[in-house]
């Protein structure tokens, strides 16, 4: 509204954030942390191998909500493990090979594994409810990789500890730096503080855009990456 040129950086931290989901998913399918913990705690000597773990990859079908960017790359490591892929947006991606559902509660019931990537604010509040956990199913696992705000973390503590879903990984959270206790204590979670980027290469990476979008601004009055709302934004005269 005041004219003021403001820039994000897309694109150089995608895939960075690709692969933490990905983590994120295998570490809440076959319970990877659980594992290394046992290990550490010299339980394996003593008490023998690590249980089975009761889900795995093989079979999975994935949803996605929010096919942008991160969610494009998240899809195209799915397929490689061979996971059918599905999504939810406000609207289909124009030419995306993978199946739409015109809801996220109808993709949750086609899929047992959900991947939020979806965007904050007021139009993603909330939006993976109790209605969506359920619908996700007793086998399902929920990974979150794009903001607290999108998820009733209130309802997703009670699905994990009903089991109404298996699991789930979570990198974001409503409140962070504070993570609800409930999904601290539920043993059937991996969760990380937001670590989806942060990787010295992909950091450096996005200082780079930055400060080559400062550069573009005050050199040709152009930026490189306006966000949509500043695309017609031009340096005042």
């Amino acid at each position: 509204a005041k004219g003021i040129m403001v820039t994000n950086t897309p694109d150089v931290l995608t895939e960075e954030v690709a692969d933490t989901a990905l983590g994120l998913l295998i570490n809440a399918v076959r319970e990877l942390p659980s594992a290394e913990k046992w290990l550490r705690e010299g339980r394996w000597p003593r008490e023998g191998s690590y249980p089975l773990t009761g889900a795995t990859l093989r079979g999975r079908r994935a949803g996605i909500f929010g096919m942008g960017r991160i969610g494009k790359a998240i899809a195209l490591r799915l397929e490689v493990l061979g996971m059918p892929v599905a999504y939810y947006n406000r609207n289909p991606v124009k030419g995306s090979p993978y199946a739409y559902y015109p809801s996220l509660v109808e993709l949750a019931a086609a899929v047992d594994t959900l991947i939020c990537v979806a965007p904050g604010g007021k139009g993603t509040e909330k939006a993976v409810n109790a209605e969506v956990l359920k619908a996700l199913g007793s086998n399902g696992v929920f990974v979150n990789i794009g903001r607290g705000s999108s998820v009733d973390e209130d309802a997703l503590a009670d699905a994990l500890e009903s089991r109404t879903i298996y699991a789930a990984g979570l990198d974001v959270f409503t409140r962070e730096p504070n993570v609800p206790q409930r999904l601290l204590d539920a043993p059937n979670t991996c969760l990380l503080p937001h670590v989806g980027s942060a990787s010295v290469y992909t950091r450096d990476a996005m200082a780079d855009l930055q400060v080559d979008n400062l550069v573009s601004w005050f050199s040709d009055g152009k930026a490189i990456t306006p966000v949509p709302e500043t695309r017609n934004v031009r340096p005042k005269s």
